[in-house]
């Protein structure tokens, strides 16, 4: 700082008037509580950089430089620097006053039960058009509903009241072309709504029929004779949630449980042949011959003739699978992430309800397909007559074990037969294997009979766990042989039981 000389500073003062230099104590007292924050913030900003606070280098992860040529020769702040100075001096006239900190926004009054939000991605195509499912906690009341439809502008088209997971559904249209996007996130803000998504659509995960002569060569494969020398399956009930059963086929006489059908809205058309056949792969005791012959079927219809289903008529679906006393759910179908129907497949988990589904016939190079890649279902992928994986079977992690997919011969409707593929005939067999282990050990709980299939299965790919059979291909027999044991004595990690 220059020194002035005390004459020179004596004619400074007298030039200045009481109010002058108020104002000047007062910028002084700015500029340097701004100096002030602007030493903190580089102080804290390369204290971030260290300690990985501001994401750019977590915990445990080496540092390095950032690229600030953004900032560089333009005359800008360094990296790091926040030029603010906010009003932490009074302006002249004004007292300080010591605030105390404000209290945080109580959460929304459902937030605990809320569901996460889920508007659509702009590229997903697999939902309704102009439909939303809404999800409402308890028992909701008329009153509940006249206030999503007048809030929403939506008209409402049916609702179910979910005994899995203790909520009501309700299914809406939308009538004046807003996106379903911007529907779901306002109806996500209503302190009324736990839940929002589109009616999502799913997809039977079946080929095309083939002119192979198949022979039933999954018997030998999954060891499915020996396998019924110790049990059948009898007595228990297997869901098959699909589109719909023959229950006159001769394969199925006497099979046929209980019967549900799911479809509101009635389309002309005659029964979709997957359900049977995947009916057929589980119980069949003719011709054919099932995984489980003894087991008991719950047909229950939720796609309709063209094989298209979606996500409300699935939840109604499950939700009578799990009143009707079903063991198993069977679900050969792949769809999109669906929060509403995971939850209710966590609650059917939590009954003890082993859910199994197929792994899907996108391809080696698709996304995740969901129920499969859902933590609480038992995946399930193809392989074909020469234990290799299906051409057209998803792959993944997620994958449990495998079962034949290619070249399968199935029942069809009115008393038919025909060989087709698909990793919904791989779940079907799965599905049969756990029945006979269900009537060994009917305390068995889900995760025991994931532990038991896995720790038994043959390991035909890549030496232990990979991407295409999971564990392996399935072994009827050890499993069953298995099920008397402690599920936690088996070794998961180690599940070559056969050859390679």
């Amino acid at each position: 700082m220059p020194v002035w000389n005390m004459i020179e500073i004596q004619r400074f003062r007298e030039r200045l008037d009481k109010g002058s230099l108020m104002r000047m104590r007062h910028y002084a007292l700015v500029l340097l509580a701004g100096a002030s924050l602007i030493g903190a913030t580089i102080i804290t900003a390369n204290a971030q950089k260290y300690d990985g606070r501001d994401g750019s280098a977590g915990a445990g992860k080496p540092d390095t430089p950032r690229n600030s040529s953004r900032n560089e020769g333009a005359g800008g702040p360094g990296p790091g620097i926040i030029s603010v100075i906010p009003h932490l001096v009074p302006p002249p006239g004004r007292k300080a006053v010591n605030e105390p900190p404000r209290k945080p926004r109580p959460p929304p009054q459902n937030a605990a039960r809320r569901g996460p939000t889920v508007p659509p991605p702009s590229n997903e195509r697999r939902l309704v058009p102009e439909e939303v499912v809404v999800e409402l906690a308890g028992a909701a009341t008329q009153q509940q509903f006249d206030g999503v439809r007048n809030r929403h502008q939506l008209t409402l088209l049916e609702t179910q009241t979910s005994q899995l997971a203790g909520t009501t559904v309700s299914r809406w249209r939308i009538p004046d072309r807003r996106s379903i996007a911007a529907v779901v996130r306002a109806l996500e803000a209503d302190p009324d709504v736990t839940a929002a998504q589109p009616n999502y659509l799913y997809a039977l995960q079946q080929a095309g029929p083939s002119a192979a002569n198949a022979a039933q060569y999954q018997l030998a494969k999954l060891r499915l004779p020996e396998a019924h020398a110790l049990a059948k399956g009898n007595g228990i009930s297997v869901a098959v949630v699909d589109s719909g059963v023959d229950a006159a086929h001769p394969e199925l006489a006497g099979s046929i449980a209980g019967s549900f059908d799911a479809i509101t809205v009635k389309l002309n058309g005659p029964l979709y042949k997957h359900g049977t056949s995947i009916a057929g792969l589980i119980a069949a005791h003719g011709t054919l011959l099932g995984a489980a012959p003894a087991a008991r079927i719950l047909a229950v219809r939720v796609f309709g003739p063209a094989g298209n289903g979606n996500t409300f008529d699935v939840l109604k679906g499950l939700d009578y699978a799990a009143a009707n006393g079903a063991r198993i759910i069977n679900m050969s179908f792949t769809g999109p992430y669906d929060p509403i129907a995971l939850r209710s497949l966590q609650a059917a988990n939590k009954k003890g309800i082993v859910l199994i589904a197929a792994a899907g016939n996108a391809g080696p190079k698709s996304m995740p397909l969901y129920p499969a890649a859902y933590p609480e279902v038992i995946a399930v992928s193809g392989s074909d007559v020469n234990n290799k994986s299906s051409v057209f079977s998803n792959r993944g992690p997620f994958i449990s074990v495998a079962a034949p997919g290619t070249d399968i011969m199935v029942a069809i409707p009115d008393g038919g037969f025909e060989v087709a593929s698909g990793t919904s005939f791989s779940a079907a067999e799965v599905s049969g294997i756990v029945a006979m282990m269900l009537e060994r050990k009917g305390d068995l709980t889900p995760e025991s009979v994931r532990r038991i299939l896995e720790g038994t299965a043959k390991d035909i790919g890549p030496k232990g766990r990979d991407v295409m059979f999971g564990a392996g291909l399935a072994d009827a027999y050890a499993a069953v042989s298995a099920t008397g044991a402690a599920a936690n004595s088996l070794p998961v990690e180690q599940v070559s039981v056969g050859r390679r």
